[in-house]
């Protein structure tokens, strides 16, 4: 027989995880944006997700809308719960979208307006995700089929730590898309910056690595308990390698694989979040296939998916086939 809730929950990682991988690169591009007040560049900077920023949204409204008619217990309880950041999540999106158009449009006066609205809005976003995937980890109390807790009890030290820690993912991937992307200056500046990224991000994967089984008796038994100690040690020696990879990488002056190696850091850390609350979909007690809609609903969504995840995966290739290549300041998308 088949398990639609495991496919379904398959296509929802795989959703979040393509929208944390290409939504994350151009949020993390406004998370710099700080770092570097050259007017010129900032353009360029922009100029490099221009022509694909929106559509890396789409994977966000695909997994929002699996949890919804997949896991309609767990899309109530997590909307409930986490009501207040996802509603911060959304408006820092509004924010950025704006001023992403308004910013090429605005007279000189008016561009520093737009660009620390950028900034705002993608530091609201990136924080708002990490906060709640931080208290999806902790765990929510959960009261029959509702959620039994406080509409603050996101705000704990664990998920605001999450906060901070996706804030500095993101600006790492924006880094290194920006030494694939740009050339001369910009690149020698976005290369200078990555390492300290690099080593931020190492440190609190580190701390959270720790954190959570020292906090959650049940995710330390499912990682050092034996024989899953060993089926899961290659995820933090990858992690150690990567990072390491990046650090060389930058130093020879590579282009391409600084980026490739922090997709690759991005879903080891992914993919170690997945194991430590498998299988639940609301830790610390409600399994997937708790939480999972009749199956004929399941199936009956299963056909639309299986129809258009291949057209977003074909329009998302093609635009960033069409794309590629260096941006410097004598094109412009806008």
């Amino acid at each position: 027989m088949i398990d639609y809730s495991i496919i379904w929950f398959a296509i929802i990682v795989f959703a979040i995880l393509m929208y944390i991988v290409m939504d994350g690169f151009d949020l993390g591009i406004g998370l710099i944006f700080p770092f570097n007040t050259d007017p010129g560049e900032r353009d360029i900077m922009v100029n490099t997700v221009a022509p694909v920023w929106d559509g890396n949204e789409t994977w966000l409204i695909l997994g929002g809308a699996g949890l919804f008619g997949a896991f309609p217990l767990a899309y109530a309880v997590i909307a409930d719960a986490l009501a207040i950041p996802l509603t911060a999540m959304l408006i820092g999106l509004i924010f950025r979208g704006v001023a992403f158009e308004f910013r090429f449009k605005a007279t000189e006066t008016h561009r520093p307006f737009w660009d620390n609205a950028f900034i705002g809005g993608s530091v609201l976003t990136a924080f708002s995700q990490g906060v709640a995937v931080g208290a999806i980890i902790d765990g929510f109390p959960v009261s029959g089929r509702e959620f039994a807790g406080s509409p603050l009890d996101w705000l704990a030290p664990f998920p605001l730590f999450c906060g901070v820690g996706l804030v500095v993912a993101y600006a790492l991937l924006g880094c290194t898309w920006l030494i694939m992307k740009t050339e001369h200056e910009l690149h020698r500046k976005m290369s200078a910056l990555a390492i300290p990224l690099v080593v931020a991000l190492l440190v609190i994967v580190g701390i959270i690595s720790l954190w959570t089984p020292l906090s959650h008796e049940a995710i330390a038994q499912r990682w050092f308990s034996r024989p899953n100690l060993y089926w899961f040690l290659p995820v933090p020696i990858l992690v150690l390698l990567c990072a390491l990879g990046i650090v060389r990488a930058i130093h020879r002056n590579a282009h391409y694989s600084p980026f490739l190696l922090t997709l690759a850091l991005i879903f080891l850390g992914f993919s170690g979040l997945g194991i430590s609350v498998w299988p639940t979909i609301i830790p610390p007690a409600i399994t997937l296939w708790q939480a999972a809609s009749p199956v004929i609903s399941q199936a009956f969504m299963l056909v639309g998916s299986l129809l258009i995840i291949p057209v977003i995966l074909g329009y998302t290739f093609w635009s960033y086939y069409v794309f590629r290549g260096k941006v410097n300041a004598d094109g412009g998308y806008h």
